[in-house]
């Protein structure tokens, strides 16, 4: 019985992880929040308090998204940083010694690793990504279901708070529009690691 863990085995499964890493990125960008802005109000001098009850209910849906972002799809992403890079290195030493057959990998090739070793930044720069850019305007949207009546920023004891981490008047649907725009990262990086780990598995099997 083998010591380790099937190289193909584990390509295969994170692969397609990043696949459904891709599909719900995809969807999110071009369905999801698209449709909470659709007949979104102008921050207009005449329409404040339509667009502060606008503003406000995006603040209260928005938690929809990236709370199940955090739980599902965040340890998903993070794990194919791990089982991307085990299959980089298992694939080179199988292929620099044929002693380790046992590593699962179907034909080892001496460049195959390099395509594995993609897939594993590629979901390093899709958690660093989400981490430094996409964090800070969920928590800036998620502030806008503080607003007062007015849509002046965040209630907090009773006090309006504008500036710093409180969401500002007039940058609702700024900041959706702008997560949409760097959520095209998170559909970019996890179509190439899926891609990379895909033609790796082919490369093996072809041989």
């Amino acid at each position: 019985m083998s010591n380790y863990i099937n190289t193909n085995a584990v390509v295969g499964v994170t692969a397609a992880c990043s696949f459904i890493l891709l599909g719900n990125a995809i969807t999110q960008s071009f369905m999801g929040v698209p449709a909470l802005l659709v007949d979104f109000p102008r921050p207009l001098a005449t329409n404040k308090e339509e667009y502060a009850a606008a503003s406000k209910k995006l603040g209260r849906q928005w938690p929809v998204f990236w709370q199940m972002g955090n739980v599902f799809f965040r340890p998903m992403s993070t794990l194919g940083i791990f089982t991307y890079s085990y299959a980089a290195i298992a694939t080179l030493r199988a292929a620099s010694s044929p002693l380790l057959s046992d590593f699962g990998v179907s034909t080892p090739q001496s460049t195959t690793w390099k395509l594995y070793a993609i897939s594993a930044a590629c979901h390093l720069i899709t958690v660093v990504h989400s981490a430094i850019n996409m964090q800070p305007i969920n928590a800036r949207i998620d502030a806008l279901r503080g607003q007062d009546n007015q849509g002046n920023g965040s209630v907090s004891n009773g006090k309006v708070q504008v500036g710093g981490e409180s969401a500002q008047e007039g940058l609702a649907e700024f900041w959706a529009r702008k997560w949409i725009r760097l959520n095209s990262v998170r559909i970019v990086m996890p179509a190439i690691a899926g891609s990379m780990a895909m033609w790796g598995l082919v490369r093996g099997a072809s041989k």
